[in-house]
C-alpha cells in the first residue's frame, strides 16, 4: 500500500519565531516535515486559520501541549500527503480539514486522523480551514456542556469574532433565541444578518439592563464567555434561574469580586474549557459529533464559517496585528500554499 504522496520534499517551509514577543518575532523558516506517528496523517497544507491562542503562544503566555508540535496554528485544510501505519478511514489525496495540536502554520503538518474531517461538500478549501477551531470550541462548550435547547435564550460575548459567528448561528439553527454584544455598528449589522436576534452594543448600551428588559427580567438559560474580568459578575447577574455559564477565554482577565449568593438562590452552573489540552479520545468523539450534527448544517448553507481575511504565509505578521486589533469580522487565514 502506498502510503505516501512521491516524493515528499525533505525541507518544508513554516512560521517560526525569535522568542516570545510582539508580531515582529515571527518569521518564515525551512526544516524537516514533521513525523508522522502510526494514528496520524501527514497534511499538504492549504489553509491555516488564525485564532487567538496563536496570539497567546507567540507572546509566551500558552505553552503548547508536550506532545505538540511547538508550531503555532491550530487548524488547517489540505491534502493527505502520508498517513501512519494503523490509519485505515483516510488515503493519500484525500482533501480534509483538522484541527491540530500545532503545527498549521507550516508547508506540511500532521494532524490525528481522528481529527480530520472531510471538506464538506460545497465550501472551498479556505472556507474548510476557517471550520476546525470555532466549531470544535463552540459544539463542545455549548451544547456539549451547558446543554443548549430549542427554546432556550443564548448570550455570546464577541459576536463579530470567529467563535461569536459560529456560537450565533449554531445556536440558532438548534432554535435557541440568540442575544450577542458587539464593539460597533458594521458588527452589530453583521451579527443581526447572520441570525442573532437581538445585538447590543457594549460601548453605547447598557447590556445588562438591556438582557434585563428584554427577557422581562427572567435571563438567558446559556452565556460562552470570552471576556471574563468585569463581565463576570454582570453575566451572573443576567443569567436565568439553573441557567449555564461557560468560559472559554479571559481577554479581559480572569479575576473578579463575586458575591455567589444569587447562584445558589437560582441554582447556576459555572463551567469552562480549553480544547487543545483535550486527550485525543475526547476530540475524536467531537469530531464525531461535529461530522453527525454540523455537517449537514454546513452542507446545506444553514451555517458558514465567515471568512474575513487571508494572507500569505510570509505576511503573517500583518495577520497577528489584525486580529490583535480587534478590527475583522470572522475569521483570519493563512494561505500558505
Amino acid at each position: 500500500r502506498n502510503n505516501f504522496m512521491n516524493p515528499l520534499p525533505p525541507q518544508m517551509k513554516f512560521v517560526a519565531t525569535t522568542g516570545p514577543g510582539a508580531a515582529e518575532v515571527m518569521h518564515i523558516a525551512s526544516g524537516p516535515l514533521p513525523a508522522c506517528g502510526a494514528q496520524d496523517v501527514l497534511i499538504r497544507v492549504d489553509y491555516a486559520g488564525v485564532n487567538r491562542p496563536d496570539v497567546l503562544q507567540r507572546t509566551g503566555s500558552y505553552a503548547p501541549p508536550p506532545t505538540a508540535s511547538p508550531l503555532m496554528g491550530l487548524e488547517v485544510s489540505g491534502t493527505v500527503a502520508a498517513v501512519g501505519g494503523q490509519v485505515t478511514q483516510w488515503k493519500v489525496g484525500d482533501a480534509v480539514c483538522a484541527l491540530t495540536p500545532g503545527g498549521g502554520y507550516a508547508e506540511y503538518c500532521v494532524a490525528p486522523a481522528a481529527h480530520c474531517l472531510p471538506v464538506p461538500a460545497g465550501l472551498s478549501m479556505l472556507e474548510a480551514a476557517g471550520v476546525p477551531e470555532n466549531f470544535f470550541t463552540v459544539w463542545v462548550n455549548v451544547f456539549d456542556m451547558c446543554r443548549l435547547t430549542a427554546g432556550e435564550k443564548f448570550l455570546v460575548h464577541g459576536g463579530s469574532s470567529g467563535i461569536g459567528l459560529t456560537a450565533i448561528q449554531l445556536a440558532k439553527a438548534h432554535g435557541a433565541e440568540v442575544f450577542t454584544t458587539v464593539g460597533n455598528d458594521e458588527k452589530a449589522a453583521f451579527c443581526k444578518g447572520i441570525g442573532a436576534d437581538h445585538v447590543l452594543n457594549y460601548k453605547t448600551q447598557d447590556w445588562m439592563a438591556e438582557i434585563s428588559a428584554i427577557t422581562q427580567k427572567k435571563g438567558v438559560n446559556v452565556i460562552l464567555d470570552m471576556v471574563g474580568g468585569s463581565y463576570i459578575e454582570k453575566n451572573l447577574r443576567v443569567l436565568a434561574m439553573e441557567g449555564r455559564y461557560c468560559f472559554i477565554a479571559f481577554l479581559e482577565g480572569g479575576s473578579a469580586t463575586i458575591d455567589f449568593r444569587p447562584l445558589m438562590m437560582k441554582r447556576q452552573t459555572i463551567t469552562g474549557s480549553t480544547l487543545r489540552a483535550r486527550p485525543d479520545g475526547q476530540k475524536a468523539a467531537i469530531t464525531a459529533a461535529l461530522k453527525q450534527h454540523v455537517w449537514p448544517l454546513l452542507e446545506s448553507k444553514k451555517v458558514k464559517p465567515v471568512i474575513f481575511k487571508t494572507f500569505a504565509l510570509d505576511q503573517v505578521v500583518e495577520a497577528h496585528r489584525l486580529m490583535e486589533s480587534s478590527a475583522h469580522i470572522g475569521k483570519i487565514m493563512l494561505k500558505v500554499s
